[in-house]
């Protein structure tokens, strides 16, 4: 019996580092498990080319990311998953989503706010890394089939305070 990929959404004010960093990880790590998508409250106009060479750096093929707005994603196919990463994000307002999908706030430091020199720009960017892909290989380890609804939440929330 072949199981369908969870749908993960990664919520973000601009979907242009954060939420397109977490896309790329989990379609990269989730081996066919997951299907991550990104979006934005306010999408920017395109990637941040910053956020894009760490992603390509770490291994992760950053060619197909393009902000989107969580709009699009409000009459889609259901996710099962939604996450938001910035506190932006997180206060907004958000729609009803299609099929009901768990919800957690994974905040993450925002590696555009830094306006420092390179060097600590690149290491906001490698933290920023770093804590999505231990957040997220921590999410793809729980045991899905044997949680029910209020133990996955659970799960979810205290991952995003970790």
């Amino acid at each position: 019996m072949t199981i369908a990929p969870y749908r993960v959404l990664f919520l973000s004010r601009r979907d242009t580092a954060r939420s397109i960093m977490a896309e790329a990880i989990m379609n990269e790590k989730g081996n066919g498990r997951f299907h991550a998508f990104s979006a934005g409250v306010e999408p920017g106009d395109k990637a941040d080319p910053v956020a894009l060479r760490a992603l390509a750096r770490a291994g992760y093929d950053p060619t197909a990311l393009a902000p989107r707005s969580y709009k699009d994603f409000a009459e889609a196919e259901p996710m099962d998953f939604i996450f938001t990463l910035s506190d932006t994000a997180h206060g907004e307002p958000m729609p009803e989503w299609p099929g009901h999908p768990v919800t957690a706030h994974w905040g993450c430091e925002d590696p555009l706010a830094v306006e420092q020199d390179p060097v600590e720009i690149a290491l906001v960017y490698a933290r920023t890394l770093g804590g999505l892909e231990r957040r997220i290989e921590t999410f793809m380890q729980l045991p899905f089939k044997s949680l029910d609804r209020i133990s996955l939440k659970a799960h979810v929330d205290e991952i995003g305070r970790g």
